[in-house]
């Protein structure tokens, strides 16, 4: 990949220092490490971005099939749930 263009950042000149000297004990280029920070994040978020895709997928899918809950129904699911676990810690406790 070409090296076209430059990146200015501001920063706190303490984490300036402590980055430098980190990638001068990995006898590493700062920009290098640099580099490679926004390529992972790059693709992290890509990464990212295609788990959020396949979930709604799979999510109209359900709703398409009839498989589907209203908010209200699971947290009434949810409050019998917490209630139960409530009682079953308050008899553990008697």
């Amino acid at each position: 990949m070409a090296k076209e263009a430059v990146f200015t950042m501001k920063l706190e000149s303490e984490l300036r220092d402590a980055f430098m000297a980190a990638a001068k004990r990995d006898d590493r280029p700062a920009s290098q490490l640099v580099r490679e920070f926004m390529r992972d994040y790059v693709q992290q978020d890509r990464e990212y971005v295609e788990f959020l895709r396949r979930k709604v997928e799979r999510s109209r899918a359900s709703i398409a099939a009839g498989k589907w809950r209203s908010g209200e129904e699971v947290e009434a699911d949810f409050r019998r749930r917490r209630q139960e676990i409530l009682r079953n810690a308050n008899e553990g406790d008697a």
